[in-house]
């Protein structure tokens, strides 16, 4: 199944049903009188967030949802039809937005959460509802409102405990296929992750949901790359997980290109907490992994953890510390001897 993470649909309400005008036909009634029924209310238009989906796709095939109009009234006294409802099922974690494609008119974060985008018209009054002991034969009958027509935007944001970010070939695929069951793609290239991915992890019995999105690049905030376009998929994620390529000749500047997008990119994403790891460690040398962890933690002003997604090698411990971080720590568990202090830059 392919991803899609934003679509473009055009719905429309239905229009309400006209009244009647209609009178008694019987023998023996000299004057019936006015029998007109109401026109029925036309169908809304209705979002609603279910589990089990985790993109628009659908959406890139169906673009249009009319729901149905209300049936006209008739005579002796019948009232119209309503229309039918149309439910759009959508993720867990979409944005509605208006046609500018920045009002955002609902975030429907929580499974059954349902919204009304556009409400149906009222039926028209038949000609009974306008009798009166001063105009007993009325011959008037109101037409039904129209129905609400308007385009909108859907705006997918993935939920996750734990959003993965960093340069292109820091290595955040592998981390995610070797802690998960999740199989992105891997290559030695830059921008092999086109579309995000997710996972979930597992360590000392508690389970955890990883978003890993295409790498980040200098000028990202100004449409660079493509990496931007994918923030929006970290925005919900309780922590972030920052992996810097241990094999960079600069792993300090490195760091700052990623902090700096994320500052630019705005949306509280610079002020969560966030970890900060040297990647890639079986590629090094013990003096090399020292060299570089100094240098990150010198530019972070923090703690700095090393790990290697390949190998396996401290790979748990980064674990454990995404667990505390979002706040998932094994009630009772043990601390574990040789866990390295951090803390999140």
């Amino acid at each position: 199944m392919k991803f899609l993470d934003l679509a473009k649909v055009y719905i429309r309400s239905g229009g309400g049903g006209s009244g009647a005008v209609s009178f008694r036909r019987e023998k023996y009634v000299e004057y019936g009188g006015p029998d007109g029924g109401d026109g029925g209310r036309g169908g809304d238009v209705v979002v609603e967030a279910v589990e089990g989906l985790n993109t628009l796709i659908d959406f890139r095939y169906q673009q249009h949802f009319f729901a149905k109009s209300g049936q006209g009234g008739m005579g002796r006294q019948r009232t119209g039809r309503d229309g039918d409802d149309i439910v759009m099922r959508v993720p867990v974690g979409t944005e509605i937005l208006d046609e500018d494609e920045e009002t955002v008119i609902a975030d429907l974060t929580g499974p059954g959460e349902r919204l009304v985008l556009a409400k149906g018209g009222n039926g028209g009054f038949g000609n009974l509802h306008f009798k009166s002991s001063t105009n007993q034969a009325p011959r008037r009958a109101n037409p039904g409102q129209p129905g609400v027509e308007r385009t909108i935007w859907l705006r997918l944001k993935l939920i996750a405990d734990v959003g993965l970010l960093g340069l292109p070939n820091a290595g955040k695929s592998t981390f995610l296929a070797a802690t998960s069951n999740a199989r992105p793609k891997i290559a030695d290239y830059p921008f092999t992750t086109i579309v995000p991915n997710l996972g979930v992890v597992g360590v000392d019995g508690i389970e955890f949901v990883v978003a890993d999105i295409p790498g980040l690049i200098a000028g990202a905030h100004e449409g660079r790359g493509i990496g931007d376009r994918f923030l929006g998929h970290v925005e919900r994620s309780g922590a972030l997980l920052h992996l810097v390529d241990g094999t960079s000749a600069d792993v300090a500047e490195d760091w700052r290109t990623i902090v700096t997008e994320l500052e630019m990119y705005g949306e509280g994403l610079a002020a969560k907490p966030r970890l900060t790891v040297l990647n890639k460690i079986d590629a090094l040398s013990e003096d090399e992994i020292a060299d570089r962890r100094a240098a990150l933690a010198k530019a972070t002003g923090h703690e700095v953890m090393a790990m290697s997604g390949v190998s396996g090698a401290g790979v748990t411990e980064v674990l454990r510390a995404l667990r505390v971080l979002i706040g998932r720590d094994a009630a009772g568990a043990p601390p574990e001897e040789g866990d390295a202090p951090w803390s999140p830059a």
